[in-house]
C-alpha cells in the first residue's frame, strides 16, 4: 500500500468525501460549519488523481479513528485502549489514541479559543479556583498565562497549583463546569477522558509570565509544597538555566539578541551566567558589552527581568525551531 505520508490532513478530508459519493457527503456538509465546508470544497477541487491503494489507505485510516473516537467517547481512554490493541495492536493503538485524544482535547472547550483573555478573566475572576484550572487547561499556555497573571495573588497561585495536580478530567466533572458557565459562555462538550493540565503543561504557562509574577507564584507555592515547586522548576528554562546550555547553543541565540536586552539582563546576573555569555562572544562584543555594563547604572529591576525574560523567549523559540537545545535535566540524549 502506497504511503499516506504526502498526503494533507485536507487532502485526506477530500478524498473521505469524494470516496463517498456526492449524496452522502452532501449529507455531512449539513453538519459543517460554513468556513469548513469552504475549505473541504477547495481541497476537493484540488484534489486530482489519486491511485486506488491511496485511497484504500485514506478510508482505512478515517475508519480507525472513527472507531477510535467512538471507543474514547463511549468508554473512556482504558476501555478503548483495551479494545483497540486487541483490534489492532499495542503500537497502532497507541498512535490511534494519541492522534484522537489530542483532538478531542483540541474539541472540548473550544470556545474559550474563541475569546481573548480580558472576556474570559471577567467571566472566570469569581469562579473557584478548581473550576478556573480546569477551564484553563483546555486553552493554549499562553493566554492561560496571561489570564493568571491577572488573578488576586491567593487565587493565582490556588489555580497554578490545581493545574499542577491535575491528571485528568471525567465527562461529569466537565459537565459541571459547562452547566456552570453556559449562561456566559458558547460551548461545545464531548464527553473525553484525556490528560490534562499536570505538570508539563503549568511549566509551560510559568515560562511565559513575566519574572515578578514568576518569582512571586514560586516563593508562596514554595512555602506551601517546596516538592511540588521543585518539580515545576525542573520542567522549566530560566535565564539561570543558560549555564546548563552548551557552547554552540548559547553562542547561536546570542546573535539573535539586541545588545542593550544582553546589558541589562546581566546587571542582576551571577559571575557564572556572566561568564557563559562572555566566553561564548567575540572578543570585541565582549569589551563592548563590559563597557556598556559599566556605564549603565540606576537601572530599575522590571527592566533586567523584561530582558531577561526576552533571551529567554529566544531560546525558547530558537529550540521549537531546533536551532539549540535546552537541557531539561539530562533526561534526554544528545547525539553529537
Amino acid at each position: 500500500m502506497s504511503s499516506l505520508r504526502g498526503l494533507t490532513p485536507g487532502q485526506k478530508a477530500a478524498a473521505v468525501v469524494v470516496s463517498l459519493g456526492v449524496d452522502k457527503a452532501s449529507q455531512i456538509y449539513k453538519f459543517m460549519d460554513k468556513a469548513d465546508v469552504e475549505k473541504l470544497t477547495l481541497e476537493v477541487a484540488r484534489l486530482g488523481h489519486l491511485e486506488a491503494d491511496e485511497t484504500e489507505g485514506v478510508l482505512d485510516e478515517f475508519y480507525k479513528t472513527c472507531l477510535t473516537q467512538k471507543v474514547v467517547t463511549d468508554g473512556g481512554l482504558e476501555y478503548a485502549r483495551t479494545v483497540l490493541e486487541k483490534a489492532f495492536g499495542e503500537s497502532q493503538a497507541s498512535t490511534l489514541l494519541d492522534k484522537v485524544t489530542k483532538s478531542l482535547k483540541t474539541k472540548s472547550f473550544g470556545f474559550i479559543r474563541k475569546n481573548d483573555v480580558k472576556s474570559l478573566f471577567l467571566v472566570l475572576q469569581h469562579e473557584r479556583a478548581q473550576t478556573i484550572a480546569l477551564v484553563l487547561a483546555y486553552t493554549d499556555p499562553e493566554m492561560t498565562a496571561s489570564l493568571i497573571e491577572e488573578l488576586p495573588r491567593a487565587k493565582r497561585l490556588q489555580v497554578v497549583e490545581c493545574i499542577a495536580r491535575m491528571e485528568s478530567a471525567s465527562p461529569e466533572a466537565i459537565k459541571i463546569v459547562e452547566e456552570q458557565l453556559k449562561r456566559k459562555f458558547s460551548s461545545i462538550l464531548t464527553t473525553d477522558y484525556t490528560t490534562i493540565g499536570g505538570i508539563d503543561y503549568i511549566a509551560d504557562v510559568m515560562n511565559r509570565m513575566d519574572r515578578s509574577n514568576e518569582k512571586l507564584i514560586f516563593d508562596e507555592l514554595g512555602r506551601k509544597d517546596a516538592e511540588l515547586t521543585d518539580t515545576i522548576r525542573k520542567k522549566m528554562f530560566v535565564f539561570e538555566d543558560i549555564i546548563a546550555m552548551d557552547d554552540r547553543s548559547i553562542q547561536r541565540f546570542i546573535r539573535e539578541c539586541d545588545p542593550k536586552d544582553i546589558v541589562y539582563a546581566l546587571k542582576n546576573a551571577n559571575e557564572q551566567v556572566s561568564g557563559m555569555f562572555f566566553a561564548n562572544m567575540s572578543a570585541r562584543m565582549a569589551e563592548t558589552i563590559q563597557a556598556d555594563l559599566e556605564v549603565t547604572v540606576n537601572v530599575r529591576l522590571r527592566d533586567v527581568e523584561e530582558a531577561q525574560q526576552k533571551i529567554v523567549n529566544t531560546i525558547r523559540r530558537l529550540e521549537e525551531e531546533g536551532e539549540l537545545i535546552i537541557n531539561k535535566g539530562g533526561k534526554e540524549e544528545i547525539i553529537g
